[in-house]
């Protein structure tokens, strides 16, 4: 089997730089994870949570998929959230989506790729839901701005309608969930203002009366 040597050369390169500055670094890394945060991101190779936020490993529990989505039948997405909120007690979930995904354009878009379209099709019911808005944009790439945003702020309604956030709130334990967008061209994170932090904020016909 031919290795990737570049990226084991790399992979030293890093080693020596982290303990150059903390020969106990990795240690440290091995002992525990104490997050506060778990980030809910998209795929794209070209949003790397960590650095974004700057942030070491350890400090930021991370799911990836196209296009940042939270789907209530997907049990990665679901065991993730339970993992963080559950065992690691983490403080704030951030769905980050960004612009410029590749999933969200081609939900907007008829022809077929493939399996994925059965996953995008999560992204078309946002479509959908806000069909008067999103029509009215008269530019293309403003309409496909708004969508990835639109995008986002469901995936955080989906994350506050499940059991286990619903459940977290009952405990008392402090959870806020946050929607964010990445700007690609810019480097920045732009806060959508759609963070929720209580059962109160949820729609009275997504509240679920859990046994104590």
């Amino acid at each position: 089997m031919q290795k990737l040597k570049i990226l084991f050369n790399k992979n030293r390169e890093w080693v020596e730089s982290k303990t150059a500055k903390n020969p106990a670094y990795f240690q440290q890394m091995a002992d525990a994870q104490d997050p506060q945060y778990l980030w809910i991101g998209c795929s794209d190779s070209r949003v790397p949570a960590n650095e974004i936020v700057g942030l070491e490993p350890g400090e930021l529990f991370v799911h990836r998929n196209v296009a940042n989505l939270f789907p209530h039948t997907d049990f990665n997405c679901l065991s993730v959230l339970e993992y963080a909120v559950d065992l690691l007690k983490i403080q704030h979930v951030i769905v980050c989506g960004h612009y410029g995904c590749g999933g969200v354009k081609a939900a907007m878009e008829d022809h077929q790729l493939g399996l994925v379209d059965n996953w995008l099709r999560n992204i078309r019911d946002v479509y959908a839901r806000f069909k008067e808005e999103l029509d009215a944009i008269p530019d293309k790439k403003e309409r496909y701005q708004r969508l990835i945003e639109l995008n986002v702020m469901q995936q955080v309604l989906n994350v506050c309608h499940t059991t286990i956030v619903q459940g977290a709130w009952m405990r008392g334990q402090p959870l806020w969930i946050h929607g964010w967008v990445y700007d690609l061209a810019t480097g920045m994170l732009k806060d959508l203002d759609c963070c929720v932090s209580s059962i109160d904020q949820v729609e009275h016909i997504y509240r679920i009366r859990l046994k104590g």
